[in-house]
């Protein structure tokens, strides 16, 4: 189906075509929805016409999307019989060898790139089965893509021989039929050509071609057709004599393995490939010193005993002081009480770290929650004997230091913002209900407070993003722009696991993205004079670094343990440390405890003086979220997460049995329909779905596939649904509901509350006339009650914090929680008017276990108790919360347990 310019292909707009060849015709497209240019590979209309291979490229298509990795040209969707592609521009390899032999030096790092590519897609069980120098890009920067990735798997098409022997095409048959011969003939392995199925060592015969003829600059099989070329690959001589002079011993012992007719003698996993040619290339880089600036980010303190600032102020500023020729010191532990006034927040409520180092390590940030009030922001000089809290700054979380020190940035209120570290107004910087932040060097933010990066202005203003998230991925957290501002290394999450996270790196002019370190989190990198220095990351309690090129963007060597008791979130991984650029380190020690066992559900039923009644509901310990009661108050419905992936489960209180609706949806808000028979949910990347409660329906889709949706409330009468809209901030809107034939079926949807602000957290009153929500207007979360449908009229609520309101079934209360405590409020309604009384303690202490989102409480039918996750019983004392642990001289230690390679 040949295309011409301008025209339109789904909401891909054709702007010049790029190519032919026997997978198709590929031509570069604009992407009208996301503004940015891809390829297009229209496939051929031989293909195109049998229904039963077109239904096999749609599955197999989804499969090959879930590559995500820098070195492969990703796949972003179908459309109609047309693959979406990364659009990679530069040369070809093939244009490269056509121009000669390419430099030693060049040719391993191509082809190590090569070797990641390759490994990625085998781990994953893909294999390429047409790997060919014209199937491989170089970018301007250096990064190799390869194209085309598993595509002779899902055409399969009968193709006549190309005109061009050396790069033809001689797919004939299925490719999982014996008989069948699949590939390019200069490129395929002895039993491909021979019509035998294949496997991964098919890519690693290809893999040998192709360095081979990096190295020579010739083809490695010739001859004038491809049945000549076919001939020569099964048994013809392999000329090794063709090599440069230059080339290592390893290197030609590696082309022989992988050249080894014999498939069960020939190298079995490209990894190894990838490994021969970094010891191959050992000894190139030079050696590093120390010096340059590092941005901090991560740690903890508080309120330190004189003595102990004494010493540590006096090592600080010593270490700022000293000469700048490296003097190995020894490491030094301290131990620090930060006072029993003060509680730190539990890690899996602050999946980013509380405290931070300024970059001179001289003055230490921390959120802390004193023994009465919100949690806020603390400021102290180590040189100084007092703490200062910092005015106007309660729910602060996740601090991190401006480069100069003088600023300190910090979450809270759904806002990102900042506040001199000498105190005064707290300077809003952009609606951010969550962030993980780090300052660039011309003052702006680079925050993960959006789907994939965004980077903020100084004094705030219009958010721009900066990284779109991959296909596949969930989100992108811990940004720490590296020195020179052009690179951003970040954590990617595959699901809100920390088995699903990875260190990985962007450069911002490209967007190029590369995987640093599979399972590691909370990543920073620590620089030396000379462009090398270390990258530093959690997996778990264990703190590892590794030696870190930057120029390269990649790390060199193995990774050593530091640290084996950093305390983390067993949900993100998040780790409490940060690390000054004079060489401190400050952390919160870990108890080795995991979310995955630490939460139950009970009643808690509240007495007059509102102290609570406790009794089990769900005793079996998990990770419980977003707990939600059915109407007739039978069943609760709530997410759990389990190994790396969070699932729907109903839980029957009569009958103790638990059924699964749904897997791997990741986290969300439910909602039950007000007879009991459907929930419905949010899901990561999948928009808003509903399923029946009783198991006997797959989950289906409400409201489109947005991901930044999330069910709130549904009228009594079953056909309104509330929900949270995210763009930029989350917003309210309704849409009309109603079942046919057993079908969900919605209207239009309605923004019901339009504002500068968040609004988050509706409810809809028993009568369905008034709307409960959230809202951060006043600078802090307080629950509001507006008219419905009418809105014209709107009243606070709460006067001192308010979230996640709920009206009682008696229609005479509305109940919120303010920090632990559940309050309620009596209020009459008068025609158009709503009249709220002062908010009264319902429940005194919640005790409720949040996970880092959601909620962890839901209102009984009855309105008489509430289901609450809470920490599960351990024996033993209870954990002291109130202390961290100061090294001095970390970085001598690194040169001592981390050479930088020479």
């Amino acid at each position: 189906m040949p295309l011409s310019v301008g025209d339109k292909l789904g909401p891909y707009e054709i702007i010049a075509p790029l190519g032919a060849g026997g997978m198709g015709e590929v031509y570069r497209a604009k992407d009208t929805r996301l503004k940015r240019e891809v390829a297009v590979k229209v496939l051929p209309e031989a293909f195109a016409s049998d229904s039963r291979r077109v239904a096999r490229f749609q599955r197999e298509a989804e499969v090959l999307a879930a590559l995500n990795h820098p070195n492969i040209a990703q796949i972003f969707g179908v459309e109609e019989s047309a693959l979406v592609m990364e659009l990679v521009d530069g040369p070809t390899l093939d244009d490269l060898i056509h121009q000669g032999a390419i430099p030693l030096e060049e040719s391993l790092e191509i082809a190590r790139q090569i070797c990641e590519a390759l490994e990625a897609a085998h781990e994953n069980g893909i294999i390429h089965r047409d790997l060919k120098p014209a199937n491989i890009k170089t970018k301007p920067d250096g990064t190799v893509k390869v194209l085309d990735f598993g595509l002779a798997t899902i055409l399969q098409p009968t193709i006549t021989v190309a005109t061009d022997p050396a790069n033809s095409p001689t797919l004939t048959l299925g490719a999982t039929q014996a008989g069948a011969v699949m590939g390019t003939a200069g490129y395929m392995s002895p039993e491909q050509a021979a019509g035998k199925p294949v496997d991964r060592r098919a890519d690693i015969w290809a893999f040998g071609v192709v360095l081979f003829e990096m190295l020579t600059g010739q083809r490695m099989f010739r001859g004038e057709t491809a049945a000549l070329i076919l001939a020569e690959v099964v048994k013809g001589d392999l000329d090794y004599g063709r090599l440069p002079s230059v080339t290592p011993v390893a290197i030609r012992h590696l082309l022989k393995r992988c050249l080894d007719r014999d498939v069960k003698m020939r190298l079995q996993a490209i990894g190894e490939a990838r490994v021969a040619i970094a010891k191959a290339g050992k000894g190139a880089e030079p050696e590093p010193t120390e010096g340059a600036p590092f941005r901090p980010r991560f740690g903890i303190a508080r309120w330190i005993a004189a003595a102990v600032l004494a010493v540590i102020a006096g090592a600080l500023l010593w270490e700022v002081w000293r000469s700048k020729e490296p003097i190995e010191r020894p490491l030094v532990r301290l131990d620090v009480d930060l006072g029993s006034e003060i509680s730190l927040p539990s890690p899996e409520n602050s999946p980013l770290s509380t405290v931070a180092l300024s970059p001179d390590g001289m003055r230490l940030a921390y959120v802390a929650s004193p023994s009465s009030g919100p949690q806020r922001l603390f400021t102290r000089r180590l040189d100084q004997s007092k703490a200062v809290e910092l005015p106007g700054t309660n729910g602060a979380n996740e601090p991190v230091f401006s480069p100069d020190g003088q600023w300190i940035g910090f979450s809270a209120g759904g806002k990102y913002n900042k506040i001199s570290v000498q105190g005064g107004a707290v300077v809003p910087l952009a609606d951010m209900p969550f962030a993980g932040a780090s300052w660039s060097g011309d003052g702006s933010i680079i925050t993960a407070g959006l789907p994939g990066l965004a980077r903020m202005p100084p004094g705030g203003g219009a958010v721009t993003r900066v990284m779109e998230l991959a296909n596949g991925e969930f989100a992108a957290a811990f940004p720490q722009v590296l020195p020179g501002g052009n690179a951003v290394l970040f954590v990617s999450y595959a699901a809100l696991s920390a088995d699903k996270a990875s260190v990985a790196v962007v450069t911002l002019a490209d967007g190029h993205r590369k995987t640093l370190v599979p399972g590691g989190t909370s990543a920073r990198y620590l620089p030396t004079a000379n462009g090398a220095g270390y990258l530093v990351y959690t997996n778990k309690e264990t703190l590892f670094a590794v030696p870190f090129d930057l120029e390269r963007l990649q790390t060199r060597g193995t990774a050593v343990p530091m640290l084996d008791d950093v305390a983390y979130s067993a949900v993100s991984g998040g780790a409490q440390y940060d690390v000054s650029r004079s060489g401190t380190l400050v952390y919160r020690k870990g108890g080795g405890s995991s979310v995955q066992a630490t939460a139950s559900i009970q009643w808690l039923t509240p007495n007059i003086d509102g102290a609570a009644k406790k009794e089990p509901l769900l005793s079996k310990p998990g990770s419980y979220i977003s707990p939600r009661l059915s109407p007739d108050g039978t069943r609760l419905a709530m997410m759990v997460m389990e190994q790396g992936t969070t699932d729907l489960l109903v839980y029957d209180l009569r009958r103790d049995t638990m059924t699964r609706l749904n897997s791997g949806g990741g986290p969300a808000s439910l909602v039950w329909s007000p007879d009991s028979r459907y929930i419905f949910f949010g899901s990561v990347r999948s928009g808003i779905l509903w399923t029946r409660a009783d198991g006997g329906s797959d989950p289906l889709p409400l409201t489109g596939t947005k991901s930044n949706q999330a069910p709130l409330s549904i009228t009594s009468d079953g056909k309104r649904l509330a929900y949270s809209e995210y763009a930029g901030r989350a917003q309210i809107w309704t849409v009309p509901m109603e079942e046919t034939n057993g079908q969900m079926k919605t209207g239009k949807p309605e923004q019901v509350v339009t504002s500068p602000f968040t609004e988050v957290c509706a409810a809809f009153s028993p009568d369905g006339k008034w709307l409960a929500y959230c809202s951060n207007v006043t600078g802090t979360y307080e629950v509001f009650v507006q008219a419905f449908p009418d809105t014209r009229g709107r009243w606070q609520i709460s006067n001192n914090g308010g979230t996640f309101p709920a009206w009682s079934p008696n229609g005479h209360d509305l109940l919120y929680q303010s920090r632990d405590q559940i309050m309620a409020v009596a209020y009459t309604a008068k025609g158009d008017r709503f009249v709220a009384e002062k908010p009264r303690v319902w429940l005194a202490k919640l005790g409720g276990f949040r996970v880092g989102f959601g909620t962890a409480w839901d209102l009984a039918p009855d309105g008489q108790r509430v289901a609450v996750v809470t920490p599960a019983e351990t024996p033993g004392a209870p954990r002291q919360d109130h202390e961290v642990v100061m090294l001095l001289n970390f970085f001598d230690e690194l040169r001592r347990r981390v050479p930088l390679a020479k």
